[in-house]
């Protein structure tokens, strides 16, 4: 953690993220008092608001973080979906971001997205979820895909960071 004093700054007092330090910014004027205060309060601020955003850690919040997109997303527009019995990261899957098994309705996550944005994470497991109500990449499934607000902007994402690995072609499975 790092505290940074300014003479520029005069009242607000805020902390950021910068890599992997938090950084607190406020008035150079504050006592020591205060900055132990602000500090602490901004800090557990911080770390309890990425708690909340962070990517799921281990398959019981997986599951927890697809129950939760497949009501806020596919729940009313496909009432015919198959259940979902099982969410997992797996580290056997270095082409594939996901795969789902519809018969089954489990879905597998590779582990290589644990590092990426949980917008990413969400994608991904979205695009899996919504195999299965369509096992196959019809106008349909990419309907329920596309109901995800950052869907264009998480496949960017997967594909920038494939092309930077240095694939031939800059693409993916998802599936």
């Amino acid at each position: 953690m790092v505290v940074r004093r300014s003479d520029r700054r005069r009242r607000t007092v805020t902390a950021r993220r910068e890599r992997d330090a938090i950084v607190v910014l406020l008035p150079s004027h504050l006592s020591q008092a205060d900055e132990q205060r602000y500090v602490s309060d901004l800090v557990a601020k911080l770390l309890a608001r990425e708690a909340k955003t962070a990517a799921p850690r281990s398959d019981e919040d997986l599951l927890r973080r697809a129950d939760d997109l497949r009501s806020r997303y596919l729940a009313a527009r496909a009432p015919d979906a198959a259940a979902l019995t099982s969410v997992v990261w797996v580290s056997n899957q270095q082409r594939r971001w996901g795969s789902c098994t519809p018969s089954t309705g489990s879905i597998r996550l590779s582990d290589r997205l644990k590092a990426m944005p949980d917008w990413v994470v969400d994608y991904v497991l979205l695009h899996e979820l919504a195999h299965l109500v369509e096992p196959c990449h019809s106008p349909r499934f990419w309907q329920l895909v596309d109901a995800y607000p950052c869907a264009d902007r998480a496949q960017g994402f997967l594909e920038g960071y494939l092309a930077g690995q240095g694939s031939s072609d800059g693409s993916s499975d998802v599936d």
